[in-house]
């Protein structure tokens, strides 16, 4: 906001979140016995150290869909976005958030 007032653009890097810190991605898609793997190595891809521990799993009413929460360990704004980017490009992922 204070950028806004005195005539700056804000800058790419700028956040409200204050890093290194715990950050969930919620990961919707169809429900297969691997998402949850797949959806593990797409995270592990960026951090190595991220284990299932670090999921919850929901499925829809109807059992089509599975929701999952990922809480990430993530240590800057452009690890998060390369996270986001791998996991919406997936094939198999219908929604992140």
């Amino acid at each position: 906001m204070a950028n806004e007032l005195n005539g700056n653009q804000p800058n790419e890097q700028d956040t409200l979140i204050d890093f290194p810190c715990d950050f969930p991605i919620k990961v919707m898609g169809e429900a297969h016995e691997e998402f949850a793997n797949l959806i593990m190595a797409v995270i592990q891809q960026h951090l190595p150290e991220f284990d299932a521990t670090r999921i919850e799993m929901r499925a829809s009413t109807g059992g089509k869909y599975v929701s999952l929460t990922c809480t990430v360990l993530v240590h800057s704004k452009p690890q998060l976005d390369d996270i986001y980017r791998s996991l919406t490009s997936h094939p198999k992922v219908k929604y992140v958030l």
